[in-house]
């Protein structure tokens, strides 16, 4: 039996430490934070995430042998294996602000395990995305001391959905581990392999070193955000030649080289990982010399922002140049469907530019209302979060629908429609509707990456 701690709850570190507990019973995992309000959710059934299946994970272990609490330095010192799960933000200051990693919640988490480390051999499990070397880094910070435990350093970045975390945790496509290259980095990679292998198939246990294990992660949402940058640039084309961008994107998608996924036009990527970790990635390819490829990487970000600004565009466009005095009802504020996280959602920026131009901004999301409170609730302007959505929608002057979520599919659009101003415009930044059926009924809509369909 092993005493597994994770310091960190937030969304990768609560998920995966639940997904331990319930598949190795016979070691007892503890979770960790600063933050006592998000314990204390933990601790509850009003957990601090929404993803599908989680509390059912959590109720099956908690007070079993999955537990929950802030006393850091005594959860350390019981530990055998620590995966650290903290915050490494886009640093906002000094050299490298806006693409380098802020990595002072990591140095400080180190400082912690070695000062209350007691075990005599501990592996400290990089949990949280950071920039290649950053492992050997933190073994220059666990061998500084004159501590006793001996410290072994292993990566193992999640590669986890928002959303699908739960699916992604139990039938992952693989489980990467990065150990150093002498006799205890092998021992402690195959000791974290252990575990992940009383679930998954040992053929999707990939050992590596651990720079290929960082930087593996960097790539792998850098190639996936690549893949939205590129079919969001093919929609502008669209639109601009009377393609149809679903069309052509089911089109190169079944080109088995190609695959079909994540060719889905929409109004931008978001959440925390894509537009952090592609500039990390650019920020090391101009660390290391590489000023070509950094601007690589950094063009699949810009592609982003601009995909934004033209879904806003065309909304101001189209309803006659001006938004003063008008009602945008937003439809969902969440960065994708079936979570609550609102980290770099376009909505943000689509919500501020929207307020620049004196609109008044209604926002409906059934998951993420009191996330879209908290990053709103600097922007001064009229804005306000309405939990039903037709309420949401009573006078609107357009809809913008930003998050696909299933239920805005089923949504009685006749009754919205009677209720709205006219004429009545919807903005779909997903295609996720049927727009046909809402050009019947009297809206003029205007998909992305097709031609709009207009009463006027």
């Amino acid at each position: 039996m092993s005493n597994i701690l994770c310091i960190g709850a937030g969304y990768v570190g609560g998920p995966t430490m639940a997904m331990i507990a319930k598949n190795c019973p016979e070691h007892s995992v503890t979770v960790v934070d600063i933050n006592q309000e998000r314990i204390e959710r933990w601790n509850s059934n009003d957990l601090p995430i929404f993803e599908p299946g989680l509390l059912e994970v959590v109720q099956q272990t908690r007070g079993k042998n999955l537990f929950f609490h802030t006393d850091i330095a005594g959860a350390i010192a019981e530990a055998d294996i620590i995966f650290v799960s903290v915050n490494t933000p886009t640093k906002k200051f000094g050299e490298g602000a806006g693409k380098a990693a802020d990595m002072q919640y990591w140095e400080k988490t180190s400082r912690d395990i070695l000062q209350n480390s007691r075990k005599p051999e501990v592996i400290v499990v990089e949990k949280s995305t950071l920039p290649v070397r950053t492992a050997e880094a933190m073994a220059r910070i666990l061998e500084s001391g004159n501590s006793s435990t001996r410290f072994s350093v292993v990566s193992n970045p999640e590669f986890l959905a928002e959303g699908t975390a739960i699916q992604d945790l139990a039938n992952p496509d693989r489980v990467l581990i990065g150990g150093e290259e002498n006799e205890n980095g092998h021992k402690a990679a195959k000791t974290v392999a252990e575990l992940y292998a009383h679930w998954v198939p040992r053929e999707r246990i990939l050992l590596t070193s651990v720079w290929s294990s960082e930087l593996s992660k960097l790539v792998a949402n850098a190639m996936l955000a690549q893949r939205i940058s590129s079919v969001n640039s093919i929609s502008a084309l669209c639109e601009r030649t009377e393609a149809d961008i679903t069309e052509v994107s089911r089109a190169i998608g079944m080109d088995t080289r190609i695959g079909a996924k994540f060719l889905q036009a929409s109004v931008g990527f978001g959440g925390s990982c894509f537009r952090k970790d592609i500039l990390h990635l650019s920020y090391l390819c101009e660390y290391y010399g590489l000023p070509e490829v950094a601007d690589y990487w950094a063009s699949v970000v810009r592609i982003n922002e601009w995909q934004t600004d033209r879904f806003f565009q065309n909304i101001l466009h189209e309803l006659f140049n001006t938004l003063a005095g008008k009602t945008i009802t937003m439809l969902g504020f969440a960065f994708k469907q079936d979570t609550g996280d609102t980290r770099d959602s376009p909505a943000i920026p689509l919500c501020e530019k929207l307020v620049g131009e004196n609109a008044r901004v209604r926002i409906h999301d059934p998951k993420a209302l009191e996330n879209a409170r908290i990053e709103l609730k600097n922007l001064k302007g009229d804005v306000s979060f309405v939990e039903d959505v037709y309420e949401a929608a009573d006078g609107a002057h357009a809809l913008a629908l930003v998050t696909q979520w299933d239920e805005y599919r089923e949504l009685d659009y006749e009754k919205i429609h009677q209720a709205m101003a006219e004429p009545a415009f919807i903005f779909d930044g997903r295609n996720h509707l049927d727009h046909d059926k809402l050009y019947e009924i009297g809206f003029n809509v205007f998909p992305l990456g097709k031609s709009p369909l207009k009463h006027i």
